[in-house]
Parts: C-alpha cells; structure tokens; sequence
C-alpha cells in the first residue's frame, strides 16, 4: 500500500519587534521572518495595509496608523502558498505626521489673539500654553503662573518611576497594575505606594520626582509630597521660544502645595512624546527612560477616564486622539496633554483658579482652547 508523504510542517511565525502592545505606534513594523520566508504583508484590524518581497531574513515595514487603538498582524508567505503569523493587539495607533521631530517654538499671531479671548472670558485666573508640534507654532497666556498642581503631578510620578525602571512594566504585573490606575484612573493611594516605592517615603519620592523634573527644564513644578486618600541642579537650556509670550500675567494666591505651570506641563508632555523617538530631554540617555516606556505612557494616557476637557469638543471627531492627564481640587481645574490627528499634533495645557470653585467653565475653556487650536493648525 503506498501512502502520501506526511505534510510539510507548519512555518514558524515571524518575530516582531515593533509594535509592542500596549504602547504608542508611529507605524514602523520591524521583525525578523522565518527561514524560508518570500513576502511579508502587514494588517491592521484585519485590512492590508502594505507588502513586501523579502531578500532577508531582517524586515522594517512603514504603514500609516489610524490615530486609536489597533490591532497589527504580520504574516510571512511561504513556498506553496503557506502562511505565518503573529499579532500585537493593543497598540496606540499614531500616524506618521505625529513622529516625533524637534521644533523650535515660534509665535503664531493668530493663534495667540484667540488664545487671549478665551483666557479673558473665564472669571478667575487662567493660564494657556499651545504649540503645534509639527511645525512650532505656538501662543501662551499667563503660561509661568504657578497654580495648585493636584493630580496633572501624577504624569511626573509614572514618568520618575520609569526612569528607575528597566523597560516598561510587564502586562498584569503589580507595577503595571499600580501605573495604569495612578495615569487612567488618577488614584491617589497608587500615587503615594509608587511615591514610597520611589523614596521610602511620599516626601522621599516626592524630591526624586522634583529633581528629575528640574533636569529636563521643568522650572516652577513642586512634588510636595504624597496626595491626601479622599479623592482621586541647573536644567538643561530650554530652546528659546522665538517670540511666544511666557510671562506671569495674573499671579493667583492659594498658599503653598503641589505646583506646577502651564507651559511646565506642555513641556512634560512634549519630553514623553519626544522620548517615544528617543529625542528630547527624555531621550538624551541620561534620564532613564527608554523609548519604549515613553511609548507606554502615551498609551496610557489615551485611555485616561477624565473626559470633558480638552477633548470636550476635538474627542467627538472622528480621526482624533487626545492623550492627557487632568488634576482638579475645589478652587483649580487643569487639563494637558496631546492632540492628534492624521496630518499634525499638537500639545495644549489650560490651567484655571477660582477662589469660589473652578466649576464647569475651567473644562469649558480648556475643550475652546482645543478646539480653536485643531481648527487653526489643520487649516
């Protein structure tokens, strides 16, 4: 009796480097094909995206990412037709307009006359930094007051814990547990144990925090310590700002405590963009951070909780991203973070204070802001 020879085995899938899931993707696929691999061919949530003929074992595939959360699938095609792969879910999509580049920041007139109507219209005291980072077009408002910090600090916490860290915290572990409530859920008791973890002690943690801010040119930004459980030397030379005007206009008086500044915070949030290429203060390999991790974080805060903010109006767009951190107490309301869409981002911090209660308006005026800012940079 003849019998058929048995089939040949099945290929072992590819290796892909890049994405990682649960971090930010500027859609750069990397991995290494299995022996006797002829084509590559790259989905994302199932639809082709790109293909490629290998001549080696080694690939690097650029695909344009939608700017949300996406599933990416690299197959390797085989002789006979067989096929391969490997998928990474949960990766932040951002697209290739949204790769990280330094600019220098220069004053868009424009944008800073409407920055300054919105500012004026809130009854309190209001702080604004806004700056394309596509192209450095920028314009502030009061952007060196100092103001309550609240929870826009728990960013500085996550991102001083990452600098002692190797790599991103591993999926399900107690770390990545304790990160994502302090970022996505604005924990504070998760604020205070990465804190002691850090220090010994909230105000241990709390100096390391202030120190590693100092380094990458945060100026007038205060740890002081741990968060009350009720409710959720020399930095380096800041490129001068070509004209943008970063000045305290309207000082408002609240005491002492966690403090911070609107363009302090703009500048956080650039250095974790910047770090996710390896650029900027956080990249400069001094502070700790590794790409990776500043990709981490920009997953993270896509899924932040606090809405009603700065994406109050761009969140209800389609094709738009908003990855921030908000802070809140009785008389101050906060909201930074970063904007995203398929040709530009653009990093904005609104900051309020109002001796009687901050309220509805303080997330009214930093939703306008976002959207004046979208309107003029996509046009």
């Amino acid at each position: 009796m003849i019998t058929s020879p048995p089939p040949p085995p099945a290929p072992a899938p590819p290796v892909v480097e890049r994405p990682a899931a649960y971090q930010a993707s500027y859609g750069m696929v990397e991995g290494r094909a299995p022996q006797g691999a002829r084509r590559v061919i790259v989905r994302v949530d199932g639809e082709v995206v790109r293909e490629l003929r290998l001549r080696e074992r080694a690939f690097v595939v650029d695909v344009e990412l939608p700017p949300r959360e996406v599933s990416v699938r690299v197959e390797t095609v085989h002789r006979g037709g067989r096929r391969a792969g490997t998928t990474v879910h949960h990766v932040l999509g951002l697209p290739r307009a949204a790769r990280p580049r330094v600019r220098i920041p220069r004053l868009d007139p424009g944008l800073q006359s409407a920055i300054r109507r919105l500012s004026g219209g809130f009854p309190g005291t209001s702080a604004v930094y806004v700056e394309n980072l596509t192209t450095g077009g920028a314009a502030a408002w009061n952007a060196r007051a100092t103001f309550p910090a609240a929870s826009t600090l728990k960013l500085a916490v996550a991102v001083t814990l990452l600098a002692r860290t190797d790599g991103p915290p591993r999926p399900g572990s107690v770390l990545d547990d304790l990160v994502r409530r302090l970022l996505v859920a604005s924990d504070n008791e998760s604020a205070n144990r990465l804190l002691m973890l850090l220090g010994g002690s909230t105000s241990g943690g709390g100096h390391l925090v202030d120190s590693l801010m100092r380094s990458i040119g945060l100026e007038r930004t205060v740890m002081y310590g741990g968060y009350v459980i009720e409710t959720a030397l020399g930095p380096p030379r800041e490129i001068a700002a070509r004209g943008v005007p970063l000045t305290v206009t309207d000082q408002p008086a609240w005491g002492v405590g966690k403090a911070t500044t609107a363009v302090d915070l703009a500048r956080l949030h650039r250095a974790i963009w910047l770090g996710s290429a390896g650029l900027g203060p956080l990249g400069r390999g001094r502070s700790g951070v590794s790409p990776a991790e500043a990709r981490y974080l920009l997953y993270l805060l896509a899924r932040v909780r606090d809405r009603g903010k700065l994406d109050r109006f761009v969140g209800r767009r389609g094709g738009v991203a908003v990855l921030h951190k908000a802070g809140w107490v009785d008389p101050a309301r906060h909201d930074a973070g970063l904007v995203v869409w398929r040709s530009g981002i653009f990093v904005a911090a609104v900051m309020t204070h109002r001796a009687a209660g901050a309220g509805i308006r303080s997330d009214v005026l930093a939703g306008q802001v976002a959207k004046t800012a979208f309107a003029r940079f996509r046009g």
